[in-house]
């Protein structure tokens, strides 16, 4: 008797996978809050069919989410990845070098692998200088242009310099700057996801 295997063919709608720091691990506020639970709700109340894994830490560097890259690309089989990582590379002055090379790693695996990527950048407080600055925001312009990705550059615009939105640290924002900042990822995000709602 001959058995035929019938290998599934290419995910138009996989997962998404949001590769993050505090900025989207909901710190400070009660996580059903934060960005990534309030797109997939989005996602479900139009008929989207993706699903959404948020595989953030608070703290995370690019270094950190370099080396939990594999794992996750294997368990999940995302469609599209969304990085947002680097703000706490910068905010610890770590080499431009290793945080340009450490984006590139997982932006060319994720991209190995046949998934989109969206990269959503961070700015950075002036605490190195004119020059660190400036290099640390070319970072993510050199990578999105380089692959031709869909970029937001700030992920906080709108948000950050409203002190009613932020947390009293004033480095994260607050639960009611959620829904601003997932019309910012929308924004990037929209495009990729391969139908029109239902």
């Amino acid at each position: 008797m001959l058995f035929v295997v019938l290998l599934p063919t290419k995910v138009v709608a996989g997962n998404i996978l949001i590769l993050g720091d505090s900025l989207s691990a909901g710190y400070g506020i009660a996580l059903a809050d934060s960005w990534p639970e309030l797109l997939k709700a989005r996602l479900s109340q139009m008929g989207y069919p993706q699903q959404v894994i948020n595989a953030s830490i608070s703290g995370e560097t690019t270094g950190g989410g370099r080396n939990r890259l594999e794992g996750l690309l294997a368990t999940w089989q995302p469609g599209i990845l969304i990085i947002e990582l680097g703000a706490n590379d910068g905010l610890r002055g770590s080499p431009i070098a290793t945080i340009h090379d450490n984006l590139d790693n997982i932006i060319r695996r994720t991209l190995a692998t046949g998934a989109r990527v969206v990269v959503a950048g961070v700015l950075i407080p002036p605490n190195y200088g004119a020059l660190y600055t400036r290099q640390f925001q070319d970072v993510y312009t050199d990578l999105t242009e380089r692959y031709d990705l869909r970029f937001l550059p700030f992920i906080l615009e709108g948000v950050y310099d409203k002190p009613e939105l932020m947390l009293n640290d004033g480095l994260h924002p607050s639960a009611l700057a959620q829904p601003l900042i997932l019309d910012n990822i929308w924004r990037v995000l929209q495009p990729l996801l391969g139908r029109d709602a239902a």
